[in-house]
């Protein structure tokens, strides 16, 4: 599930504040064979090369900074695919996610299965 044809690794580009879930989240994929960066926000250096060469984003909805919908808009097309995660789900977040086209929003706490899932079907479907 995790690799290319060629065996490379894909590449999970993983946005999240809390550090204690962007671990987890890293740990989930890496397990899964894939390959993870991390970043803390939406102004780390080198974000924006790397999510532009990902197979998959997930994105914290909620950062310091900009947020992740934000952040995302801001990447030159064609964007990779991408799961958004929040703990604060309600119609701005909603609204901030529709205006950068459609993708899926899990709310934390979800299952690491869900997550897997959810970047298996954005992968698929190229969003």
């Amino acid at each position: 599930m995790g690799e290319h044809m060629d065996g490379e690794p894909h590449l999970i580009v993983i946005l999240e504040d809390d550090s204690g879930l962007r671990r987890a989240i890293e740990r989930l994929f890496r397990l899964s064979g894939f390959s993870t960066l991390s970043f803390r926000s939406a102004e780390d250096s080198g974000i924006s090369d790397c999510a532009s060469s990902a197979c998959c984003l997930i994105v914290d909805v909620q950062l310091p900074g900009a947020s992740g919908p934000a952040f995302y808009g801001t990447l030159r097309q064609p964007r990779p695919p991408a799961v958004f995660i929040t703990a604060y789900d309600g119609p701005a977040t909603r609204n901030a996610l529709k205006s950068t086209g459609q993708h899926a929003l899990l709310i934390k706490p979800f299952l690491g299965a869900a997550l897997l899932g959810a970047v298996d079907n954005a992968m698929q479907q190229g969003y």
